[in-house]
């Protein structure tokens, strides 16, 4: 049976991926509660009536179960993931612990859906590709590991709960308001960027656009109980073909410098000593320095079938759209 929620609440709403979808929920019609230790990105919605702002902690079991009230679906955006000066207990708390907390509180609370987004980074680092659902999870540092962990908190309580569930794994969400891609741009227009080992491993993007349709289906299709879907985008491409991609469209010529994979490896190792000794977060780290030198390409086949979702924009068509906004706000500092 298809299912289309009045009111939806969004966890991680102030992020990149979380403000959109906010965006988009709204666009539909429907009762937004927001929710994320920081909604800065969402001022300009703040004079919705549909909307409810409250910045929470996800570990904040009594407030995130007050807020629940009267939802129909949750899309569990939220995630720790960008302290690497945070021990590995700090991701397993908001990863694992947490999550697996909200997804008992929703159906508590009566809430008929659950769409968790995880990462494809569960897998790990590839030997074979491309990746499909069914291929073996090998995640090696705690980020990948903790995700993967909470997807089993996730499907135990479906199991236990009979909450119909979706998990989403995205792979490497591009688009405005994302700052991993603005920090690209801007690393390549001021003749900053370099390649790590030559830049030859593919990268697998999807526009944040065509990954929020994902969710969209993810809800309004009818599916068994706890289903998990890889969601990419149309093209593969290698870093060396994106990082041309961004600079051709910015009018750059500069031949762009490559650095060996060892020497780029210890100076993450550095910068993540000194940022732990500073309590400063490093300005690039072994987690970065994995989209510049491993390879990722997926199957989509399962969503394209049991969401009936096909990926339609292409990579030139986002860069554009993501540059156009770059220009808009800060490209020209």
């Amino acid at each position: 049976m298809s299912f289309s929620p009045n009111s939806v609440l969004v966890t991680g709403a102030g992020g990149f991926i979380g403000s959109h979808l906010v965006e988009d929920q709204l666009e539909r019609g429907r009762r937004v509660v927001a929710t994320d230790i920081d909604l800065s990105r969402l001022s300009h919605l703040a004079s919705s009536d549909r909307l409810q702002m409250a910045e929470v902690d996800l570990q904040d079991s009594g407030r995130m179960g007050s807020l629940l009230t009267g939802v129909d679906c949750v899309f569990h955006l939220a995630a720790a993931h960008l302290d690497v000066l945070k021990g590995t207990e700090y991701f397993y708390d908001v990863n694992v612990d947490a999550t697996a907390r909200l997804a008992e509180m929703a159906h508590e609370q009566g809430a008929q859906r659950f769409i968790h987004c995880s990462s494809v980074s569960v897998y790990g680092p590839l030997s074979e590709w491309p990746v499909d659902e069914n291929s073996p999870c090998e995640p090696d540092i705690a980020y990948e590991q903790s995700k993967l962990e909470g997807e089993h908190a996730i499907r135990k309580v479906a199991a236990h709960t009979g909450l119909a569930t979706v998990i989403i794994r995205p792979a490497w969400v591009y688009g405005p308001r994302c700052p991993r891609t603005e920090k690209l741009i801007r690393s390549i227009r001021r003749r900053r960027f370099f390649f790590v080992g030559g830049g030859q491993n593919q990268r697998h993007p999807v526009y944040v656009a065509d990954l929020i349709e994902a969710f969209n289906r993810a809800v309004d299709n009818a599916l068994e109980q706890c289903e998990t879907f890889i969601i990419a985008g149309p093209e593969v491409v290698s870093v060396r073909q994106l990082a041309d991609a961004i600079a051709t469209e910015l009018g750059s010529r500069s031949r762009i410098p490559t650095l060996p994979k060892s020497l780029v490896w210890a100076g993450c190792l550095a910068f993540e000593t000194t940022g732990k000794i500073l309590g400063r977060e490093p300005p690039f780290s072994r987690r970065s320095l994995k989209f510049f030198t491993e390879n990722s390409s997926f199957d989509i086949s399962r969503a394209k079938e049991r969401l009936h979702f096909t990926p339609r924009t292409s990579l030139r068509d986002g860069l554009r759209a993501t540059l156009d906004f770059y220009r808009e706000t800060d490209g020209q500092s």
